[in-house]
């Protein structure tokens, strides 16, 4: 049992050393004219950091703790993820539902970051801005192998409104194996969660 804890832990720190790594290689080199992100700290840490979400909440203390920064482009939003052995779909192949969910929380990110942007406000600047899923849409292009670094490259398409379209392609390496083109609406969370329990 203690060989496997110390497994484990290796597997953990291994992963945290290549996410910390990637994510220094995919931010940008300086804070935008908005002060969206800057090469250590992602826009969940600067405008969530008190997030609970699964995939994205860094005080979750179970989740995927993904981080978004905005590219030196200025148009997209990128991320790195290792994933762990346990999100395995078929024999060295990613599980598709990691890959939507890792879709799911970085585009919702990028419309954020946008609507941050078009009202020439800081990522932390208050009220906070938030947005849910509309509709998630995946395109499962190519089979995404285990083992890999996961490259997520999102960016706005169209009109920054209360619906946002997002478009987030998955690159495994070099190699693009999903396309996500989903759309997200920027509500009131707390009304959002009266209505979801009927307060």
């Amino acid at each position: 049992m203690l060989a496997m804890d110390a497994d484990d832990n290796v597997c953990r720190l291994k992963v945290r050393v290549a996410q910390t790594f990637f994510a220094s290689k995919l931010a940008p080199t300086k804070k935008d004219d908005f002060g969206m992100s800057t090469p250590d700290t992602s826009l969940q840490d600067t405008a969530a950091p008190d997030g609970v979400c699964y995939g994205c909440g860094g005080s979750n203390p179970h989740g995927l703790h993904i981080k978004s920064y905005w590219h030196e482009d200025g148009v997209h939003v990128v991320a790195e993820h290792v994933p762990d052995d346990k999100y395995c779909g078929w024999p060295d192949l990613v599980y598709g539902g990691l890959i939507a969910m890792l879709v799911d929380c970085h585009s919702n990110w990028t419309a954020m970051a946008y609507h941050y942007r078009a009202e020439q406000r800081e990522v932390a600047s208050l009220p906070r801005i938030n947005c849910v899923t509309g509709n998630l849409g995946i395109k499962f292009i190519k089979p995404t192998p285990m083992g890999v670094p996961l490259t997520l490259r999102a960016r706005v398409e169209g009109e920054i409104g209360r619906k946002t379209r997002v478009i987030c392609e998955v690159l495994a390496g070099d190699v693009l194996t999903a396309v996500g083109d989903s759309v997200f609406v920027r509500v009131d969370t707390g009304q959002l969660a009266d209505a979801a329990h009927g307060r």
